[in-house]
């Protein structure tokens, strides 16, 4: 048996059911702009063959930013759009990371840069984008380390700013010991650790009885010696 027909006249149009002449909502086509202005911003980018946006890209679109693209602020805005290749953005990372931060313009992204400072400097987002920091740099695959180089330029920019004495004397160290030619996830967060835990540069509450890496005994080692 069919089900009766309803007597009862149609509500009212509503702001959530408020169509347009073709048929979708207002809210849809509300939302498909804004998609359309952070679609349109990425393709201003974009490399038109990969579909994504490329180192070029990146660099162009530092510059508009008037940022440098070493600047530690272009680290952030990858971290949140949770890029996974070093010097690429795919459009649906762009998208995630824009929405979040709610933008869709050149002009509001650089005005979110400071805001995006403060939201990594939380202490429980730093050491994911610490982290992040240090996969966002393995560039081949099943890549586990980062040669010593990187590792000082990497300490540099994520590090420098806060910690100048320990990672100046740090990079210093890799630069000239002749153990390590390389350095792991694992030695990367106990880096942060470090520096966030121990007295310096007396070093006086650290304790190699503790579950440090041996690169950092051999850090203190190296630094006591030297200011003996």
């Amino acid at each position: 048996m069919p089900p009766r027909a309803s007597k009862r006249k149609t509500a009212p149009p509503n702001s959530s059911s408020v169509t347009s002449s073709d048929g979708r909502s207002v809210f849809s086509k509300t939302k498909t702009k804004g998609l359309g202005k952070i679609d349109r911003l990425f393709n201003s980018y974009a490399n038109s063959s990969s579909g994504e946006i490329d180192p070029d890209g990146i660099v162009a679109l530092c510059s508009d930013l008037g940022v440098d693209h070493t600047d530690v602020r272009i680290l952030m805005l990858a971290w949140k759009l949770k890029a996974a290749k070093q010097g690429f953005f795919t459009q649906d990372e762009w998208r995630t990371g824009m929405k979040a931060l709610r933008v869709d313009s050149l002009s509001k992204l650089k005005k979110v840069l400071p805001e995006l400072e403060i939201e990594v400097g939380k202490p429980l987002n730093y050491e994911d984008f610490y982290a992040y920091a240090f996969r966002y740099c393995l560039t081949e695959e099943k890549q586990k380390s980062l040669d010593i180089e990187s590792i000082c330029e990497l300490l540099n920019l994520v590090l420098g700013a806060q910690f100048r004495p320990q990672v100046d004397s740090l990079i210093e160290y890799l630069k000239v010991q002749s153990d390590y030619k390389v350095i792991n996830l694992d030695q990367w967060k106990n880096f942060l650790r470090f520096v966030q835990e121990i007295s310096f540069p007396d070093l006086e509450n650290y304790d190699s009885s503790l579950a440090w890496p041996l690169i950092l005994d051999n850090f203190v080692e190296w630094m006591r010696e030297k200011h003996s």
